[in-house]
């Protein structure tokens, strides 16, 4: 075992370091770590607004679905329940594979639905928004 002594955001961690042997070694289970030995969790910045939006359950029948195209996580909702939007405007923001995706309302109309809050993660294919 190696002692090694980490600093992370000013936060000085002692941790020990086994090495194991060549590629055929087999692997010992990791050491449990208490939480308070842990560092923080490094974050690339704050994703969920002052006041988060209660999202809706579904998206109302008659109105057309805004659907996620990939998995990943939604940086921002530029929309509420019950604004107008027109055809091509940014409905919300999702981040996937480290790129910023505008999702954009794919006809005009007034917000029926908000199914999803910044911070929240989505699947491929889960309805963001529904547009009346």
């Amino acid at each position: 075992m190696k002692k090694f002594k980490i600093t992370v955001n000013g936060t000085a961690y002692e941790v020990e370091v086994e090495e194991i042997g060549g590629a055929n070694a087999p692997i010992a289970p990791a050491a449990q770590t208490t939480p308070s030995a842990m560092p923080p969790p490094l974050h690339r910045g704050e994703l969920k607004p002052a006041s988060t939006p209660t999202p809706s359950a579904s998206v109302p029948s008659g109105a057309t679905s805004v659907t996620a195209p990939m998995p990943g996580n939604i940086l921002s909702v530029n929309v509420a329940v019950g604004d107008t939007v027109a055809e091509g405007d940014v409905v919300c923001v999702l981040e996937a594979m480290k790129m910023e995706n505008e999702i954009v309302a794919p006809k005009s109309g007034t917000v029926a639905s908000v199914n999803v809050a910044a911070g929240s993660a989505v699947n491929g294919g889960d309805v963001l928004v529904g547009i009346g």
